[in-house]
């Protein structure tokens, strides 16, 4: 038997170079699957059903919901926002890593469910808040009262900092990459994650054995 895949949750406040680090972390390791989550809002332009998001209508999310098939959810400005369960639980029983980029009660949802056992959590947090202003403003891709939204909403986000595994202050984007690619590393290796180990060591002990 190979290992369950890992179930990782990444969070932070926006602008604490959460969606970065995602990044880096499946192209040193492209067997990562990045979850893509279901929405009722309509697509943007450029945007594609099953790539950036699963696009539903709010009856077909709805009724997802209903029939037990969403990992976790949650209502944001109106729209619906999802995870759905099937191909988060096939990739785990293939052995494959599921990376998830979700809020604090994402996360929570995820870690309560019946695939709590295979979450590794791990919260994002800026050097400061005037850094994480200047991050937000910097990208360019916020107005004024979007950035002072995120800004607003900052706070509550980091108060839930104590609820992950793992907490890294990204000062420095190279270093927090450094310390996820750990993170990855060390929680593969967890003697509970490698089900091969009890068939070899009865080998090694049977190897005692036939010396004597």
């Amino acid at each position: 038997m190979q290992r369950r895949g890992l179930l990782l949750i990444l969070s932070s406040p926006s602008g604490a170079g959460k969606s970065t680090l995602a990044h880096r972390l499946m192209t040193w390791d492209p067997t990562i699957r990045f979850s893509v989550s279901a929405t009722t809002r309509a697509p943007r332009p450029g945007e594609a059903d099953g790539r950036e998001y699963h696009f539903r209508t709010r009856d077909e999310f709805e009724g997802m919901v209903a029939a037990g098939q969403m990992l976790e959810h949650a209502e944001v400005f109106g729209n619906l926002y999802g995870t759905p369960r099937a191909p988060v639980e096939e990739a785990m029983l293939d052995g494959r890593d599921t990376l998830f980029d979700v809020d604090w009660q994402g996360g929570q949802q995820i870690r309560n469910s019946a695939l709590g056992a295979e979450v590794v959590s791990v919260f994002i947090l800026p050097p400061s808040i005037a850094a994480l202003e200047y991050r937000l403003h910097a990208r360019a891709q916020d107005s004024a009262e979007v950035i002072a939204g995120r800004m607003a909403r900052a706070r509550d986000e980091i108060s839930h900092w104590a609820e992950y595994d793992y907490v890294l202050v990204n000062t420095d984007l190279d270093a927090a990459a450094a310390d996820l690619r750990a993170i990855v590393t060390a929680e593969r290796l967890r003697r509970n994650r490698q089900p091969v180990l009890v068939d070899f060591v009865k080998g090694l002990n049977r190897e005692f054995e036939e010396r004597q």
